[in-house]
């Protein structure tokens, strides 16, 4: 069973920072990507940023220059630094293992989070 935890939403004042955290845990063998999809209201879920399993990292366009994605491998934990936030941020923030492998499972499949609310005001 594999489990993928959010945590760090909340409410902040545009211009402000938060940090997002995920933690996934269970019998993962490795997994292609991990990262973070976000959600607003009547839109589309989108991708914020992700980390690929070779180190590399692909951004949104709505997140570059202003989030920073960063991944501790030995606790299969991924993070999200978010300044400058603005009013446009505000949605529900997913987070994603790509591709997982676990134990017990043949081929792999895609986990999420039940997700994190960030709320910016202006």
């Amino acid at each position: 069973q594999v489990q993928v935890v959010e945590s760090g939403g909340g409410l902040v004042q545009a211009g402000g920072s938060l940090r997002l955290s995920c933690a996934a845990s269970g019998s993962i063998l490795n997994m292609h990507s991990m990262g973070w999809y976000r959600q607003a209201p009547g839109k589309q879920r989108e991708l914020v940023a992700e980390v690929i399993s070779g180190g590399s990292t692909n951004y949104g366009d709505s997140a570059k220059g202003r989030f920073t994605i960063s991944r501790d491998n030995a606790k299969n934990t991924v993070y999200l630094q978010m300044d400058s936030l603005k009013p446009e941020d505000t949605a529900v923030y997913y987070c994603m293992l790509g591709r997982a492998l676990v134990v017990g499972r043949l081929g792999s499949r895609d986990y999420w989070g039940q997700g994190t609310q960030v709320t910016v005001s202006s």
